[in-house]
């Protein structure tokens, strides 16, 4: 689920037996369950990187390499969750599909819950998917430079369509979104530094709030000018005055990736 703001969180947990801690979220979308917003649906296995993070709740990541999907760090991973590559209907399982358990998820380590600094998380599944016509790799980008705004983006996931639906979509669905300039999400009729998105950041929306990544879409990976830019974090779906924040893969980030990577491997 993509996290909403000024929500309760649960106490850090443990998960497998690594004995890698990380945040358990709870309390999102309380009052309604809310989902992507616009789009349209995505034909069948053309975003072949997209991975389905299938536990107690719905989440969405990106395989970046054979055995390591990146997403959100706050998704909720209780439940003995499952990754599947090649999907596209949740309705029903497809031939194409791989599934995988989590060998062990890594959060960044300073991650905080509260400014959402840092809400991205590695899991390295429990073995290494096969690249066919239904999955493939999303490279990361090379460098960690920043998204001008009015740059044109996009972001898949499973999320509703309705805003007031605690249904997930069937199928794998893609919005366009904007990038929107920070100041201005920081302004006192968006964000207005309750939630300060800083420049780790970056804050995207569509038409008067009509397009947006929302709850389900957690840890979908934002493309912009068909270069992976930003991790899906949280915002308020489908409100323009609260609209959809990404971690972006700055040099920061991309550095603390291949390292943790070529660490475990």
């Amino acid at each position: 689920m993509r996290m909403d703001t000024g929500r309760s969180r649960m106490p850090p947990a443990s998960f497998l037996p690594t004995a890698i801690i990380f945040l358990l979220v709870s309390g999102v979308f309380p009052e309604s369950c809310k989902g992507i917003i616009g789009g349209n649906e995505v034909p069948s296995h053309a975003r072949r990187y997209m991975a389905l993070i299938k536990g107690l709740e719905i989440c969405a990541g990106a395989l970046i390499n054979e055995n390591w999907v990146l997403t959100a760090a706050h998704c909720d991973l209780r439940g003995k969750p499952q990754v599947i590559l090649g999907a596209h209907s949740l309705a029903q399982k497809e031939k194409l599909e791989q599934m995988f358990s989590i060998k062990r998820a890594i959060s960044y380590p300073c991650y905080d819950p509260e400014t959402f600094q840092g809400d991205l998380q590695l899991l390295q599944l429990d073995g290494k998917a096969a690249i066919t016509k239904a999955v493939g790799i999303l490279r990361l980008p090379e460098s960690g430079e920043d998204v001008k705004p009015h740059t044109k983006c996009h972001v898949a996931g499973w999320g509703s369509t309705k805003r007031d639906s605690c249904k997930v979509s069937n199928i794998l669905r893609e919005v366009n979104v904007t990038v929107i300039d920070r100041r201005v999400c920081n302004d006192p009729k968006h964000y207005g530094f309750k939630q300060l998105v800083d420049n780790s950041m970056l804050c995207a929306g569509g038409r008067k709030g009509e397009d947006d990544s929302c709850s389900g879409d957690s840890g979908s990976p934002l493309i912009c000018d068909n270069i992976f830019r930003g991790v899906t974090s949280f915002g308020k779906c489908g409100n323009p005055k609260k609209p959809g924040v990404y971690i972006l893969l700055t040099n920061k980030y991309l550095n603390w990736i291949h390292k943790t990577i070529a660490g475990v491997m």
